[in-house]
């Protein structure tokens, strides 16, 4: 009884189950999208890449989700959030034309996002700083169990027992339903450590981590809509290779994750996104030159090993940033990812008709741009030292709101 009331009275449990239920809901949808759309829409590079441009539009307005959170707390809200997109997974198979589509994608999405914006919030409120990069590696490990399992069940249904898009998408987006339920029902409402600013901040001395979000929101499309595209239209990958593909990806992360995080910590966020960025760069760059549909599944799993990395990034928010900026500048820094998010699928998938390799390659180029950004994050970031030089001439000091340390007042 005791270890229960344990568990119950610990948010980072909370965060765990919540690390769980989102990508075993998600995982449904994004595995089966790239076939089930080809299959049953007869979509093109364009139309997929309108779908992927309208997916992203919430997540450009996930700074309207610091408004939300003047009505309800964010506890609540992350796991509203989290039923929203399981309800646009579950609606997903029934409209399998280009609108119902479009339709379901979007409320899938308002969902997805805004659970992302929030649970990003809690984590680093929750958190103590030397504990997060561990903490992250343990929800990726956690993510990479959901995925396992929503791709090993995806691989028996369809591919063993023949099972129709419909039925899986009502049974995925139904199992994210209930679970929400559970945790709703299972957890208290859990005090936050610091209180929250509820309106809009964009503060001068974040500017590199808002341009390492943007940069990141540009490449991570080129990964999400078109590697797994490729796989499909060029070399042929069914629903069962897809599946497989991913769950070599979640195994990765379920073993390695948390060491990985680990190592961010001994390391520190500027070493880790340089060793990062530079291994993506030369992703990238074979996307745009392989033949071989072997190859390429290899460059794809290697990618996706590169994913668990990005811990480095909201690391280091949580070190430079004033504890009441968190949820404000959480819901700000997911718009700006999705600025570049929301026009770049379009586009590319215009450039996609005539030249597939083009678009790995502008992905090599926002690579080096995060590269070049990554070395100017100091040795030990904290409020007051948040870069190595000032690019864009504003001055390297904390806010106001943050207090000197008792270093910093002596000297």
């Amino acid at each position: 009884m005791s270890t229960l009331r344990s568990f119950r009275n610990n948010p980072q449990y909370l965060l765990l189950a919540m690390a769980f239920v989102m990508p075993l809901t998600f995982s449904v949808w994004n595995a089966l999208l790239n076939n089930f759309v080809i299959e049953k829409a007869q979509f093109s590079g364009a139309e997929i890449g309108i779908l992927q441009s309208l997916r992203e539009i919430p997540g450009f307005l996930a700074f309207t989700a610091i408004f939300v959170l003047l009505v309800i707390k964010e506890q609540l809200f992350a796991l509203v959030s989290l039923a929203l997109m399981s309800v646009g997974v579950a609606l997903t198979g029934w409209f399998p034309f280009e609108i119902g589509l479009y339709c379901t994608t979007v409320l899938m999405s308002v969902g997805f996002h805004y659970f992302e914006t929030v649970n990003q919030s809690l984590t680093l409120q929750w958190l103590k700083k030397e504990d997060s990069a561990h903490f992250m590696g343990k929800q990726l490990a956690v993510k990479g169990f959901a995925s396992l399992l929503a791709y090993g069940l995806i691989w028996i249904l369809m591919e063993g027992l023949g099972v129709s898009y419909n039925a899986v998408y009502m049974l995925a987006g139904g199992a994210g339903l209930l679970i929400c339920l559970l945790l709703w029902l299972a957890f208290p409402q859990f005090k936050q450590p610091s209180t929250q600013h509820k309106q809009l901040l964009m503060r001068k001395r974040y500017w590199l981590y808002y341009c390492l979000t943007f940069f990141s929101g540009a490449r991570r499309q080129i990964f999400v809509v078109f590697a797994a595209f490729m796989m499909v239209e060029k070399f042929a990958y069914s629903v069962g290779d897809i599946s497989l593909l991913f769950m070599i990806n979640y195994v990765f992360n379920l073993l390695f994750a948390p060491t990985i995080g680990k190592w961010i910590s001994r390391i520190g966020e500027r070493r880790a996104l340089i060793i990062e960025y530079t291994g993506l760069a030369l992703l990238f760059s074979g996307y745009a030159l392989v033949e071989n549909a072997t190859v390429a599944g290899a460059l794809f799993v290697v990618d996706h090993l590169f994913f668990a990395m990005a811990i480095a990034m909201k690391t280091y928010l949580q070190k430079i940033a004033d504890p009441r900026d968190i949820a404000s500048t959480s819901g700000v820094s997911f718009t700006i990812n999705h600025i570049a998010a929301v026009i770049i699928p379009a586009l590319l998938g215009i450039v996609w008709l005539s030249s597939p390799a083009l678009v790995f390659m502008i992905g090599t180029g926002f690579t080096l741009c995060s590269l070049l950004l990554a070395l100017n994050i100091p040795n030990l970031p904290m409020p007051g030292a948040e870069v190595k030089c000032n690019l864009l001439g504003w001055a390297n000091t904390p806010s106001l709101e943050v207090q000197p340390t008792q270093a910093q007042i002596t000297k």
